[in-house]
């Protein structure tokens, strides 16, 4: 009885990609996979850099330049933006990189062992102080303009106009 019951509850899962409904060998699609590029800004920091030719050059529809030449000037715009990007990015990435991560390292050496210890100083004597400074307010500050305030208070402005 324990056996039937264990029998009919197991079943077979088989992905999609496990499983090949085609007739076509799974060799031949071996070559066909590839992995997609990882994504370089996932958090869309220079989503205004995404210039392509249509952004920088357009020809309205009243005036066109011949099918050749647009296609041509396409081409040398792509061609040269790639060169001239992965020229500079060869030459200038790794220095940069050195000297930004040194930049941010000092930064967060500073941030970590001088600023947050100052700040959290301050935040403990803070009670302390306006604690002191409530009270040379109240006898000093107070009483000076209660003063004031009454004997002003008796001052009154008439305008006339003429």
């Amino acid at each position: 009885m324990g056996l039937e019951k264990e029998k009919s509850d197991t079943s077979i899962i088989m992905d999609e990609d496990e499983y090949n409904r085609s007739i076509e060998p799974i060799l031949s699609k071996k070559g066909k996979i590839s992995a997609a590029p990882p994504d370089r800004d996932p958090n869309d920091i220079n989503a205004h850099l995404k210039v392509g030719f249509d952004d920088v050059i357009a020809e309205p529809s009243s005036t066109h330049s011949f099918d050749k030449v647009w296609i041509g000037s396409h081409a040398v715009f792509e061609l040269v933006k790639y060169v001239f990007y992965r020229l500079l990015t060869t030459l200038l990435a790794v220095p940069m990189a050195f000297i930004l991560g040194l930049v941010f390292g000092v930064l967060s050496c500073i941030h970590i062992w001088l600023v947050m210890p100052v700040i959290q100083g301050f935040m403990m004597a803070l009670p302390s102080v306006q604690l002191v400074w409530r009270s040379l307010t109240d006898t000093f500050v107070a009483p000076l303009f209660h003063s004031m305030g009454k004997s002003l208070s008796s001052v009154h402005v008439k305008t006339t106009h003429n």
